[in-house]
């Protein structure tokens, strides 16, 4: 099976080559989609440099957020299994095997990785306890058992995906996909994957803010979409 990767990126100049770099190593047949979010700090430059078979690299004239750049790729997307990469070093390509696997075997539709279920460095523990609230509130809203709904790892078979009405521009993505995934019938298949955290003097973008931005999210699509 073919993945459609989409790496989102916004002002990672210091990590873009490096994720490019792992992920073309991974040994699928693949392609790769990565969009600049109006970045600032040389990142778009670099990607110029970098495009080569395999590479798509779509532009954003200014930030739009990280679910805005999803849909530009995921419009361009033409892969069997279509696989989410954030564009720092935080998530491991060398994931990618058990992350697809029970979509190859035909056991899921939706694969999340769970940084609770696998080996994690630098998580925040605030972080970690809005992390927490807000996927039980997934859990609760529609009855399921994930144990990490903002995960930035998640596989889809590309039917699935590109069947669903997506609508968010930032990263309020991981709580409206979730969402619309599970009100659609779609049981989330969870593996363990790595995590490697890093502090916001090395980029971290998400704040504390986003997480009333997630409820909030969780609870209107719900009832709507």
């Amino acid at each position: 099976m073919k993945l459609s990767i989409l790496i989102p990126v916004y002002n990672e100049r210091t990590t873009v080559l490096e994720i490019l770099k792992r992920v073309q190593a991974v040994p699928f047949e693949k392609e790769i989609i990565a969009v600049d979010d109006g970045s600032t700090d040389g990142t778009r430059e670099l990607l110029q440099q970098a495009c080569k078979d395999g590479l798509t690299v779509l532009y954003h004239t200014q930030n739009q957020g990280k679910g805005a750049a999803i849909r530009t790729a995921l419009a361009h997307a033409t892969g069997d299994i279509v696989v989410i990469q954030d564009a720092d070093l935080e998530y491991d390509p060398k994931d990618y095997g058990q992350l697809v696997q029970p979509i190859v075997e035909g056991r899921a539709k939706v694969v999340y990785g769970s940084r609770f279920l696998g080996p994690r460095m630098a998580m925040f523990f605030w972080h970690m306890m809005a992390n927490k609230l807000l996927t039980l509130m997934t859990n609760v809203f529609y009855d399921a058992i994930l144990t990490d709904m903002e995960t930035g790892y998640k596989a889809f078979r590309s039917d699935v995906i590109k069947g669903i009405p997506l609508r968010s521009r930032r990263f309020d993505f991981e709580p409206e996909v979730t969402a619309k995934v599970l009100k659609r019938r779609h049981r989330v298949f969870e593996v363990p994957i790595s995590y490697f955290g890093r502090e916001y003097n090395e980029g971290k973008k998400i704040a504390m803010k986003d997480a009333f931005v997630a409820v909030w999210t969780l609870f209107k699509y719900r009832f709507v979409d």
